[in-house]
C-alpha cells in the first residue's frame, strides 16, 4: 500500500449579502492602492451599522519601515480614538486578506464586533512562498477570536477571486 499526498483542504468560499460584498470591495480596493505605493497589498475599513465608515486604511510597511503597519492594525489606530468601543462593538471591519495574528489581536482589544475578509491565509501563503521575510505566524484569526471573551463575527473567505488579484506579482519569489 503507498501513502498519497493529500493537499490540505482549502476554505470554501463565503457567499455575501450586497452590502458585504461593497465594503470589502472598497477594502480590496486600498490594498491596490498599498500595491501601488510599493506595500503589501492589504486594505481595511472599518463601518458603522449605518454606513458610516469609522476608518479606512492601507497596508503601510514598505513606505513607513514599520512593520506594525498593516492595513487593519492602522485602521483600528485611525478608529479607536474618535470612536467609543460600544461603537465598535457594533462596526464591521472589512479585511481585504485575513487577518494576521497581530490584527486579530488588534481587533479583540478594539472591542469590533465582526470581521469579513477575501482571501484566507492558506490561499495567501501560497502567494507569500516560502521566503522567510514573507512567512506569517500559521494561526488562523478565528482561532485568536475564539479566546475572546465577546463575541467576534468572522465571515470569509469571501471573493476569493477579487481579493486574490491584487496578490499576483505582488511578492518576492
Amino acid at each position: 500500500m503507498t501513502a498519497q499526498l493529500t493537499q490540505p483542504m482549502l476554505p470554501a468560499e463565503v457567499p455575501l449579502h450586497e452590502r458585504d460584498g461593497r465594503y470589502l470591495r472598497h477594502a480590496i480596493a486600498l490594498a491596490d492602492q498599498a500595491r501601488a505605493r510599493g506595500n503589501r497589498p492589504f486594505g481595511a475599513v472599518i463601518v458603522a451599522p449605518d454606513d458610516t465608515v469609522l476608518a479606512e486604511a492601507w497596508n503601510a510597511n514598505g513606505e513607513t519601515g514599520d512593520c506594525t503597519a498593516h492595513a487593519e492594525t492602522s485602521a483600528i489606530r485611525l478608529a479607536s480614538p474618535r470612536h467609543s468601543r460600544e461603537a465598535l462593538a457594533q462596526a464591521t471591519l472589512y479585511s481585504s486578506g485575513e487577518p494576521c495574528v497581530m490584527c486579530a489581536g488588534a481587533i479583540f482589544w478594539s472591542a469590533i464586533g465582526r470581521v469579513v475578509y477575501g482571501i484566507d491565509a492558506e490561499r495567501l501563503r501560497v502567494f507569500r512562498g516560502e521566503r522567510l521575510d514573507q512567512r506569517d505566524a500559521e494561526l488562523s484569526c478565528r482561532d485568536v477570536f475564539n479566546t475572546s471573551g465577546h463575541a467576534i463575527e468572522c465571515i470569509g473567505p469571501a471573493l476569493i477571486d477579487e481579493a486574490s488579484a491584487s496578490h499576483h506579482g505582488a511578492w518576492k519569489t
